[in-house]
């Protein structure tokens, strides 16, 4: 598991307050783990905060998987 994933996982566990086992690489925030859309704008702006990034309302519509996820903050992170 990368970095970016583990720091993904945790902050699901802590803001949403799932398993960790949940947050798999093929979980879907709203069908698989019940994020609603409030809860999902609050991750988005945890994602801003803890990986330093700008994650535009567009893009954050596509995220719709923990994988996706990931793979857009790898990219962001690694544009800096």
């Amino acid at each position: 598991m990368s970095e970016i994933q583990d720091k993904i996982t945790k902050i699901l566990v802590d803001k949403i307050g799932i398993a960790s086992t949940e947050a798999t690489i093929d979980a879907n925030f709203i069908k698989d783990l019940g994020i609603d859309s409030l809860d999902y704008a609050e991750l988005v702006m945890e994602f801003e905060q803890t990986f330093e990034i700008r994650i535009p309302d567009s893009d954050a519509e596509q995220l719709q998987t923990v994988g996706q996820a990931v793979e857009y903050i790898t990219k962001k992170v690694n544009q800096n």
